[in-house]
């Protein structure tokens, strides 16, 4: 039998439990999940971005590295990667716990003249931070080097799409299919829509063949013809669309928010983006 002070322990700590689960903040409506790359919060810290996001009500968050990394010349940057104490990023993930956010996936974005180590170690940070997912604005030579660290790790990389159409960086459907080919499953894309919309390409058309290997999206708003980023619902991109179909597929990737036009302020622009792509899904 427990006593009075076990039995009291035993419900403090039911109470403390539910008050945790509680404080999740649910950004998910129709099945989709609405959430944010944290870069849309760049002109602040991550305490600053968290506070944004949890008085916006944003509940998922793909984590930009500059948000979690301090601002150094290449080389000292490196350096930091590759010595950084690994307690440092489970300091970042407790964090977002304590503010009911999800952290979905963190982007470090592997580049060719990423060294072996700091190129391994982006999959130390990601298993310190709880993570099976890392995002890149890669290049698509890269992926051959990351392959068997992913595989190793299990823990997916998904390629990210600009609107550039350059050698060697991604933007269409071959560059991705490129880079995946005879590779693993872990090497997989972050489909940016407003980028691939700019570049002259149809994320409706396109979203359904690739949906398998996408780890998460890109929510912006951008004219066709490489166009502008603009306020959503000013632009050529089908935002309503594509969380429509997200919904009717049953995708379970998020829809990241991330807010790069020139507005009023950010906490403001955000929340204007989150309501555009809530009402998309009422």
């Amino acid at each position: 039998m427990l006593s009075r002070r076990q039995f009291t322990a035993g419900v403090l700590a039911t109470a403390g439990a539910a008050s945790l689960s509680a404080a999740k903040i649910n950004s998910t409506f129709k099945g989709v999940t609405i959430g944010a790359q944290s870069y849309s919060f760049r002109d602040g810290d991550l305490d600053k971005a968290i506070a944004s996001m949890k008085e916006i009500g944003i509940g998922s968050v793909e984590l930009w590295s500059g948000h979690v990394e301090p601002k150094m010349q290449r080389n000292e940057l490196r350096n930091w990667r590759e010595t950084v104490a690994l307690s440092h990023f489970e300091q970042v993930r407790k964090k977002l716990d304590d503010a009911g956010i999800q952290l979905w996936a963190y982007n470090y974005s592997f580049r060719d003249d990423f060294s072996d180590k700091e190129m391994a170690r982006g999959f130390e940070f990601a298993k310190a931070l709880g993570v099976t997912r890392l995002t890149a604005s890669s290049n698509v030579s890269t992926a051959a080097r990351i392959d068997p660290y992913a595989s190793k790790a299990k823990v997916y990389v998904g390629m990210h799409n600009h609107s550039n159409l350059r050698p060697n960086e991604f933007a269409t459907a071959e560059n991705f299919a490129e880079a995946m080919k005879g590779k693993s499953k872990y090497i997989a894309v972050n489909l940016d829509i407003g980028h691939f919309v700019a570049a002259g390409f149809d994320p409706i058309e396109y979203l359904p063949k690739i949906a398998p290997h996408v780890v998460s999206l890109h929510i912006k708003d951008r004219k066709k013809n490489q166009g502008a980023n603009v306020v959503f619902g000013e632009g050529d991109t089908p935002i309503h669309q594509v969380l429509q179909l997200m919904a009717a597929k049953k995708y379970k990737f998020p829809a990241n928010i991330e807010y790069e036009y020139k507005g009023a302020d950010t906490l403001t622009e955000v929340k204007k983006c989150f309501e555009y792509c809530k009402k998309g899904l009422a």
